[in-house]
């Protein structure tokens, strides 16, 4: 018997296991539009209370992937593997990670999305670069991946469409933080591109949608144990995000930031220490490196000579961006009509700060979206973010504003003094990789 949508949505909702021809059926009319945003509402707010088992996780994962095309790169002559994250503030590691390990020997299909909630979003940044497409045709899509080792691009017409249409009703609906969906369209995206392997990062903290270590371990074995199970080879590592993790946190800040980045000038950084990690567990699962010193190394070097920026840039005028680009950003990324500095109220040692409220001031400075159709302002955000445990003179700057507008400048100053607390006391060392799932 065929079940409809609201019967779907009502055994879910009772706390009721779905069965695989039940999801594959509801899933089937998102992405053919017979099932209405409501339906779609209500039955990711369902699974957010109700959850879900794994085998009801799996079926749902994979009936996301089976809802559009799924990319083959038998004739790539090399391991294919990607890198994802749950969401963060300041977080653009896939924009550095891809140019590297590409460079060292991967070919790295990202398949990336916009902004979630709080959290910043891979191609909302890229959209900072003009002419960058970043839904381009499957044909330049792999012509990019082949010639440049890497391509982040979003999701075509055709790549689990059912997901990008939930992943939008999740950002508006409160129900981005549900370990089943979260898995689901993460892993329905990166099983239909292809992949032969994975690493993730599963973010905790207050910036995170997993805030304490537990539920980010929950996270974690759920898409390692999907992933596997459906023959992606996946590890995850649990990441610190109790700050942001880069000094910027914004649109077009963020690819200046990526360019400060690539060029050797983030070391010893909390952010350079989260990419060599990844970049570390990439190569090692992949088989291109069979240690953590050999991997390390190698993307070091990938880094230091220049390879990894030559990819970016390759990347970026392959889809569509200048050819230019790396060597005259300022010409091309677009500029805040206000910059204002964030000036400390008194000296002290920055103690804490809520990276949610940053992500969230961002977004009231227009860098973000609160619907699935709004425009963004990609000149908005922050710059010059100090991290937590650096000494400050009264009256010096801990962070700039970008902003649209003199008055939305002074509000967001108002607000970071606010969210940033400075105190006396030395902090303890946080390390920012937490720990690692294997299984």
């Amino acid at each position: 018997m065929i079940m409809i949508p609201q019967e779907i949505i009502r055994h879910k909702r009772n706390g009721e296991a779905l069965d695989k021809a039940d999801i594959a059926a509801f899933i089937r009319g998102l992405a053919d539009g017979s099932i209405s945003e409501g339906q779609g509402a209500a039955f990711a707010m369902a699974v957010w209370f109700s959850g879900m088992r794994l085998d009801e996780t799996v079926a749902l994962t994979l009936a996301m992937r089976d809802s559009g095309d799924v990319l083959s790169w038998a004739d790539i002559g090399k391991p294919v593997a990607d890198k994802h994250s749950t969401g963060g503030v300041g977080d653009n590691v896939s924009l550095m990670l891809a140019p590297i390990v590409a460079a060292c020997g991967l070919a790295v299909p990202m398949i990336s999305g916009r902004g979630l909630g709080h959290t910043g979003g891979t191609l909302d940044k890229l959209e900072s670069i003009p002419g960058y497409d970043i839904k381009p045709s499957e044909a330049l899509f792999r012509q990019t991946v082949k010639e440049a080792g890497c391509a982040i691009i979003g999701q075509t017409a055709n790549l689990a469409p059912a997901d990008r249409r939930l992943y939008a009703i999740r950002d508006v609906t409160a129900t981005v933080d549900s370990v089943p969906l979260i898995t689901a369209s993460i892993l329905s995206k990166k099983l239909a591109a292809g992949l032969q392997s994975l690493v993730l990062d599963v973010k905790i903290g207050n910036g995170a949608f997993m805030v304490g270590l537990e539920e980010a371990e929950t996270l974690a074995r759920s898409l390692v144990g999907v992933a596997n199970g459906a023959g992606v080879k996946t590890t995850a590592l649990i990441t610190d995000m109790n700050e942001p993790l880069a000094d910027a946190a914004g649109n077009a800040v963020e690819i200046e930031n990526c360019l400060s980045f690539l060029r050797g000038e983030k070391a010893g950084t909390r952010l350079e220490a989260v990419v060599m990690s990844f970049a570390a567990e990439m190569l090692m699962t992949s088989g291109l490196a069979v240690s953590p010193t050999e991997a390390t190394d190698l993307a070091r070097r990938a880094l230091e000579s220049g390879a990894a920026m030559e990819r970016f840039a390759h990347m970026v005028h392959l889809l569509g961006g200048p050819s230019d680009f790396v060597e005259r950003q300022q010409a091309y990324l677009p500029q805040a009509a206000v910059v204002l500095p964030v000036e400390a109220r008194r000296d002290g040692i920055l103690q804490s700060c809520n990276a949610r409220d940053v992500g969230m001031e961002v977004i009231a400075l227009g860098g973000g979206r609160t619907r699935p159709d709004e425009p963004i302002d990609h000149r908005v955000g922050f710059s010059g973010l100090k991290p937590l445990g650096a000494k400050l003179g009264k009256g010096e700057p801990f962070a700039f504003v970008h902003a649209s507008s003199e008055d939305q400048a002074q509000k967001a100053r108002a607000r970071l003094l606010d969210i940033y607390v400075i105190g006396e006391d030395a902090l303890p060392e946080r390390p920012v990789i937490v720990s690692r799932i294997s299984a």
